[in-house]
């Protein structure tokens, strides 16, 4: 089965190589990079239906045994995450072919964005922390050109921010594994949660944790390391911030479920009560800020801040109910998140502007884009019966089960206030007459061609089904992610996967 685990890094790398050698072919370039999604879609599926199937797979690359080769490592929390990976970058790319630039396009968007998924992919199955470092990397470099790419003034300015303040989370990644190094002479993560138990030190390893909580925490843009985030996600075209707030945020989360599940578990009443109180703050921080702005692309950056609170919180919780809550809402928000980006998109090329006070008026014109923001705005704020209710409402169930009070009611205030920012959006953007009744909306007709509607439509027509589909038969979603809590939560399953013991 090492194909299965292979694949997801290989394919996107194969793409952004033909992309590079198809660059004069813009239009082959395009649609090759629409392949490359597709398959990335099949593997991601077979290789969920065999962890699935058949527990953790692992595999060690030029056949040198664990923890002295490189490892590559699926359990059902990474296939997931290599399956939504997929999904979101089929997405982006069908909405790419209507939304970016023949310029962009000329200077390396699609070999980025298969670059930036190979990181993001390698990052989900690695199994050691110095390659997990590498994947880093990859995703960064990725991340930061595509950032730039149109070299417009607020996008450099967004970029230098973006990458200053990752470079900072890198480096004390580096610092942390050398540490570990030092410590106890592997960087295999299955080694280390086998060797950290019989550690002579806990209270070292404790301190070295902080290293690596920091690091992944500005990442996913946790309080008070996440001001890079708005400052640098409205800045680029949609596509790329869609795919930047769907997935690159969750990353850093993931890495944190993985190293507090599997290797940090020495001393959960102080690391976990650390990451608590940080959930808490990164809500209410994120949702303030969301109902501070104007303008739809800020708001929705300031709420990946908040929601990124939620995920985080049943990691701090550390049940399996919150697990279970952790898993779930990464998928919902990833779906949701991305969606309204590209519904945010489409808006602006109707109305000519992401401002709020310039808008309005597009429900009237456009009730199918009113009502595919409707179902992700909802989502996002936890309404029945979508995606965003079963989730917090997992996470609430899993605070009050440990009588986890104070943060149960700030992710209730938080939602509401969620609800508060999105009802902003609607009233301001799509049903409010005041600015798009005073614009000739043939004029924003002619900008878009009904071709180009069309690719921009469809990704989110499918996003929409998959947010309502998720929320009218939750069940078997709720229960694949029980079985990835119940994986996460007793590390021996992964250590047994790895080194066979």
């Amino acid at each position: 089965m090492t194909n299965l685990l292979v694949l997801p890094i290989v394919i996107p790398l194969v793409t952004a190589c033909m992309a590079i050698i198809t660059r004069k072919s813009h239009k082959l370039q395009r649609w090759l990079g629409v392949l490359g999604m597709i398959a990335q879609i099949i593997v991601s599926i077979l290789l969920l239906s065999h962890v699935m199937g058949q527990g953790i797979l692992a595999d060690q690359m030029g056949e040198w045994a664990a923890p002295f080769g490189i490892t590559l490592v699926a359990d059902l929390l990474s296939a997931i995450m290599i399956v939504i990976t997929a999904v979101m970058g089929f997405a982006v790319a069908v909405y790419s072919l209507a939304d970016i630039d023949k310029t962009r396009e000329q200077f390396g968007y699609y070999p980025l964005l298969h670059l930036l998924l190979m990181g993001v992919n390698g990052t989900f199955l690695t199994g050691d922390i110095f390659n997990l470092y590498v994947w880093f990397e990859v995703m960064l470099i990725s991340s930061f050109v595509l950032l730039a790419l149109g070299n417009e003034k607020t996008q450099m300015e967004g970029a230098i921010k973006y990458v200053i303040i990752n470079i900072i989370s890198s480096s004390l990644l580096l610092i942390g594994i050398a540490l570990m190094y030092g410590m106890f002479g592997t960087l295999n993560m299955a080694d280390l949660a086998s060797k950290i138990p019989d550690f002579e030190s806990p209270g070292m390893v404790t301190t070295v944790s902080m290293l690596f909580m920091v690091s992944f925490s500005i990442k996913a843009a946790m309080f008070p390391l996440f001001f890079w985030l708005p400052a640098s996600y409205h800045t680029p075209p949609v596509a790329v911030s869609a795919i930047f707030a769907g997935l690159l945020t969750k990353v850093g989360v993931y890495t944190l479920i993985r190293f507090f599940t599997l290797i940090f578990v020495q001393d959960v009443a102080y690391t976990h009560n650390i990451l608590l109180w940080a959930a808490g703050l990164t809500m209410l921080t994120g949702v303030l800020g969301a109902a501070s702005q104007n303008e739809i692309r800020k708001i929705l950056s300031f709420h990946i801040i908040s929601q990124i609170g939620y995920m985080v919180m049943g990691l701090a919780l550390f049940t399996p109910l919150a697990i279970v809550g952790s898993v779930f809402y990464i998928v919902h928000h990833i779906i949701v998140k991305t969606n309204l980006f590209l519904v945010a998109g489409v808006a602006n090329k109707l109305v000519g502007s992401y401002e709020l006070s310039k808008m309005g008026g597009i429900y009237r014109h456009y009730p199918w884009l009113g009502a595919l923001f409707l179902i992700p705005a909802f989502s996002l704020a936890g309404f029945p019966p979508l995606s965003g209710f079963w989730a917090k409402l997992t996470l609430i169930y899993a605070g009050l089960e440990v009588e986890s009070y104070a943060i149960v009611a700030v992710a209730l205030v938080v939602g509401v206030l969620t609800l508060f920012s999105m009802t902003k959006i609607w009233a301001a953007a799509f049903w409010s007459p005041q600015s798009g009744d005073d614009i000739d909306m043939t004029d924003f007709r002619n900008r878009i061609t009904p071709w180009n509607l069309t690719l921009l439509t469809i990704p989110m027509v499918i996003l929409a089904i998959l947010t309502v589909t998720i929320g009218l038969y939750a069940q078997p979603f709720y229960e694949v992610s029980l079985e990835a809590a119940e994986q996460l939560l007793d590390p021996s399953l992964y250590i047994q996967a790895v080194l066979g013991k």
